[in-house]
This record gives C-alpha cells, structure tokens and sequence, in this order.
C-alpha cells in the first residue's frame, strides 16, 4: 500500500509541474500578427481552386450632409439610387422620418437605411407615447447605434441624425458598426469628400437659416458634380423649435440638357441577315400607374 501510495504520489506530482509549465503564458512576439491574413489567403486560393469567387463589398453611391446653425438643423441629401452602375431612381428619398422633431439621412443600402429608420421611427414613437413627450435626439441615436452595432456592419446603413429637442439642436454621423460622432457639421456617403471641402471652407458657428440653408444646397451639389454615384436633384429639410420645412425638391441641380445633334439613320443602313414574323395572342391585359412623386 504505501508503495502504491508513493506511486501514485509521485505521478499526481509530475503532473502538477506539467500542467503548471503548460499553463504559463509565453510572451508575445513584438509587432504585428498576420495570420488572419495569411488564413484568409489560403481560403481565398482554395476558393479558387474549387471555383468559387468571395463575396466583395457592394460599391454604393450617396451624398447626404447635415449642419447646424444658429435655431436649428438643416439636413440635405441628393435623389440618385444606383444599382452597380445603373441609374435606378433619379427621385428617390433619402430623409427619412423619424419623429415630428427628428429626421435621419441615409447612405448606403436602400432597403437597409429605409427599413433601420422606419423600425427606429415606430419604436421613438411608442417611447414618446410612453413618456408623454417628444423624444431626444440622443435617444434616437442610442437606438440607431445599438442596432448596427448588433448586426455588425452587415447592415449598410450610413446614417446622419438631426434634430432639435428640449436641449436644442443635435446632429450626429453614425456609421454601420455603430460608431457615432456629434459634430456641428458631417457628411456621408461616396460623395461626402467633395461636401465637406466644401463646409470646412465656408461653415461659420450660429449661421442664420438662409445662409445655412444655401450652404448645404452647394455641399450637396458638389457632391454630385464630383461623385459619379450621386445626382440628379437636392432635397433639404429644415427642423426649428417652432416649425419642420421638408423641401422637396429644394434645387435641381443636374439638369438634363437639350440634345443638340440628329442620329436618325435611314433603312437599309444596317444590314437584315434574317427576318422571322411571330404573331401573338394576347390573353389578358392589365395597365398600373407608376408612382413618380
């Protein structure tokens, strides 16, 4: 038995020192890691090799801006919906409603910034009925963020909130991770380098409405004179203590030109190699109107 008992001893003790040498942590090596890198490389040629291509990022195009001035908040955005590099919707809404006191711009995926606002909206909305008041431009922000920051990034939804509450006027940028900045004046979307060269060289704290008011009118055309994914008209919305101003359009900016040339070209020009007449039948017919406001 005590042989045993020794045994037994000397082998609970070897393998608490091997356990405590595992357990120690080595130090780390200086500079950065890449094996994240060198994994997903070797995933992307195995990929290859099986014929399959990894998902890439969705190029977008917007232009949406926002500042602050002197009794509120003026929002802008462009009305341009791309698809790849088709025009999909020359008028689309960009600013989205969210309570009688705020609204909320959007860059990014359509259906993600248009169905995120509309989920917010019904959400502050039960919140104010809960509390009897309008709500704050933080907590709206507070909703948005803690939702992107759920999913991610996987909902491509660049937001810029304004609004003007008890406390005055807010404007935040928020990101789709999550990140939010509040600034006296922000830009998103593909667009939103030529917009802020343009409000970093003329934004002036307590501007007046008018002078606010044409200052995102040219941050936004600037925009889509220079960014290929933004165009067609500029909408504002102008948010007081007293009063909500939603211009739609405020300013046509891109106007479509005159065609100056002919390009009629007479029969026989290009060559018929075959013709072939199919008569149709046509069973039934049905005629929708198509919304263009």
């Amino acid at each position: 038995l005590r042989f045993l008992y020794a045994c037994a001893h000397t082998f609970s003790s070897r393998q608490r020192k091997k356990m405590a040498s595992v357990s120690v942590c080595s130090l780390p090596v200086a500079g950065f890691s890449f094996e994240n890198c060198r994994r997903n490389a070797l995933l992307e040629e195995d990929f290859a090799k099986k014929g399959h291509k990894l998902p890439g990022a969705r190029k977008t195009g917007t232009t949406i801006a926002g500042i602050v001035f002197k009794d509120g908040i003026v929002l802008g955005a462009d009305t341009r919906a791309t698809e790849g590099m088709i025009v999909a919707d020359k008028n689309c809404s960009k600013i989205h409603y969210i309570s009688p006191n705020i609204y909320c711009c959007g860059a990014g995926t359509a259906a993600d910034t248009e169905m995120t606002t509309q989920l917010i909206s019904s959400n502050l909305e039960l919140h104010s009925l809960s509390t009897g008041r309008l709500p704050r431009v933080a907590t709206a922000n507070r909703m948005l963020k803690q939702m992107l920051f759920r999913y991610q990034g996987y909902i491509g939804a660049a937001l810029v909130l304004g609004g003007v509450d008890c406390t005055g006027p807010h404007l935040y940028s928020i990101y789709p991770h999550g990140s939010t900045d509040r600034l006296p004046y922000v830009t998103m979307g593909s667009g939103s380098l030529a917009a802020m060269a343009v409000f970093e060289d003329r934004y002036k704290p307590d501007m007046e409405e008018e002078d606010a008011k044409a200052l995102v009118r040219e941050a936004i055309a600037s925009g889509i004179f220079n960014d290929l994914g933004s165009g067609s008209n500029i909408d504002l919305c102008v948010i007081t203590k007293n009063k909500l101003d939603y211009l739609r359009p405020h300013d046509i900016a891109n106007k479509k030109g005159v065609r100056s040339g002919s390009y009629k070209y007479k029969k026989g020009t290009t060559g018929i190699l075959s013709e072939k007449v199919i008569q149709l039948e046509v069973v039934e017919e049905t005629v929708q109107t198509m919304d263009t406001s």
